[in-house]
Parts: structure tokens; sequence; C-alpha cells
């Protein structure tokens, strides 16, 4: 017994089937409630990723930067009593890094402590990690966060914005057509 199949009807079973797995990973990441928080909350406390520097508590100018070794950046301190601590656990240091004096980049280093990563993990889900980095993460559409060793002793955040990293890619193939178009 042979069964003939139509060409045109697998194909139209596959692409049926692969634009189904894609429908569905997509909405499985849209709902996943941690995901949602971390892209509402934006950032560490009342430090928003895409503010403008200038409007962060305490914050002081430490040096100019280039971020990937490309972007003029510059990094930021901030000392303000309010992020001092998480909980019980204390910050040791917060660092910004500012694109066109907007956020792109806030630093979070605190005593190590194995509740930090329960306590994002209750918040933001389970994270994925990165065993060539030794990386835990959490990445929304517009937000990354990165959880990692610093040191013996320390533990640091690292929160980043896409948006503005797009925004410095977008100048700067602004720069380059404007360098072209001189000639």
């Amino acid at each position: 017994m042979t069964i003939y199949s139509n060409p045109t009807t697998m194909s139209l079973r596959s692409a049926f089937l692969i634009l189904s797995f894609i429908a569905l990973t997509a909405q499985a990441q849209s709902q996943n409630p941690g995901i949602q928080e971390l892209e509402k909350r934006n950032g560490f406390k009342d430090i928003k990723l895409g503010m403008v520097v200038d409007s962060i508590k305490g914050v002081k100018f430490k040096k100019d930067i280039k971020h990937n070794e490309i972007y003029p950046a510059k990094l930021y301190t901030v000392e303000n009593p309010e992020y001092d601590q998480i909980g019980e656990v204390k910050v040791t240091s917060v660092e910004v890094k500012a694109y066109n004096n907007l956020v792109y980049d806030i630093s979070v280093i605190a005593h190590k402590d194995p509740r930090l990563m329960k306590a994002l993990e209750s918040i933001y889900g389970k994270s994925d990690y990165d065993l060539k980095n030794q990386i835990y993460f959490w990445k929304g559409e517009n937000i990354l966060l990165k959880f990692m060793g610093s040191g013996k002793n320390h533990l640091e955040m690292q929160y980043i914005s896409f948006g503005v990293i797009k925004m410095m890619k977008v100048d700067k193939d602004k720069k380059v057509d404007d360098i072209a178009n001189d000639f």
C-alpha cells in the first residue's frame, strides 16, 4: 500500500507548525509576570533606566568613558543613604553610566548574601544562566538584569537599557552618514 501526499499540503503543515511554535513561544514570554515586573520597575529603587542622570539624588560625576570602546559616555557614582541597603543586605556601591545624559546602565554591588538571589527570583521568576560568563540574568524586551559575583565577598546586579544602547548605535550611524554625505 502506497500513501501519496501532496507536497503543498506537507509544506503548509510545516509552515503551520512553525508559526504555531513561534506564536506560543512569544505568548509564553509576553505572559511571564516576572519579566513584566522587571520591565515595570525599570531599574534599582528610584533610579530608572532612561531617566536624566542629573535627577538622581546624590549623583557625582566620576569620569568620561567609552561604552564598548566606541560610544562616549559618562560614569557616575551615587551616594545616597536610600541606596545603602537592600533589606538587611549592605550595598557597597551604586554606579550609573549615562549617554547623552540618559541612564543606560545601573550597577549595584552588595555584600554576598544568598537572600539576594532568592529575592530576585521571587520578584522576577527563575533566572537564566550563562555558563560561559557565570552570570544569572533576566531579559525583557527593553531591559536586561545581570546577577553575578564581584570579587570574593560581593555580588553585583547590573541593569542595562536596550533603548538607550539602540540610541547610541543610531547616533553613530547618523554621524557616519553625515560624513559620507559630506564627500
